[in-house]
């Protein structure tokens, strides 16, 4: 029994085991690990959680854009969203939401993912074009911990998402947010220890 129930979403179709996509290439993927959590710290301390998610994220290349801590089916999960650079591209990025609902011995995490296509970084660059270079650019919001990987800038804030409705990051923002509204999660699992790191 797959801990997550109730996570299909109009216009998404199986197309491979535990994972469902629509015509825009967005991929939402229900996954179980039978093993302890891999997070720095406990849900409830939310600004170490958030300087080890950036940290976690630069090691893979990537930058984490935000994290926060909310309720999925009645159960406190990690919110996050991480970018990525498309693999054997020179240009492009990849947007990887992902709820995480960690437990003592296990966690059950739920993801969304889409990346761009044709054009890339129109959002980067018209944001730029409208704040200019020196507000563009910006310290990570979690501390030195992000620096290193991407770069953070304004461009990534939800506030622009309304501008540029077809942006991978947008579309993950909202599917997200339509799935934190309708998933439940299996009551056995809710049951389950909380996790203590």
């Amino acid at each position: 029994m797959h801990p997550f129930q109730h996570f299909l979403l109009p216009g998404f179709n199986q197309v491979a085991a535990d994972t469902w996509a629509n015509d825009e290439r967005i991929v939402v993927q229900p996954v179980f690990f039978n093993l302890v959590p891999d997070l720095p710290t406990s849900l409830t301390d939310l600004t170490a959680l958030q300087k080890g998610m950036a940290k976690m994220a630069v090691a893979q290349g990537g930058a984490l854009i935000e994290a926060d801590v909310v309720p999925v089916g009645g159960q406190p999960a990690l919110r996050q969203i991480i970018k990525v650079k498309l693999p054997n591209q020179p240009h492009g990025q990849a947007f990887l939401g992902s709820y995480i609902v960690p437990k003592a011995t296990c966690s059950a995490v739920l993801r969304v993912q889409a990346a761009e296509s044709g054009m890339t970084g129109q959002r980067e660059a018209l944001v730029m074009a409208k704040v200019g270079p020196a507000n563009y650019f910006r310290p990570h919001p979690y501390g030195p911990e992000g620096d290193g990987g991407l770069p953070s800038h304004v461009a990534d804030d939800a506030a622009y998402d309304a501008q540029f409705p077809q942006h991978p990051l947008t579309r993950v923002r909202q599917v997200m947010a339509q799935l934190a509204q309708q998933v439940q999660v299996h009551p056995g699992f809710a049951a389950l220890p909380p996790f203590a790191p």
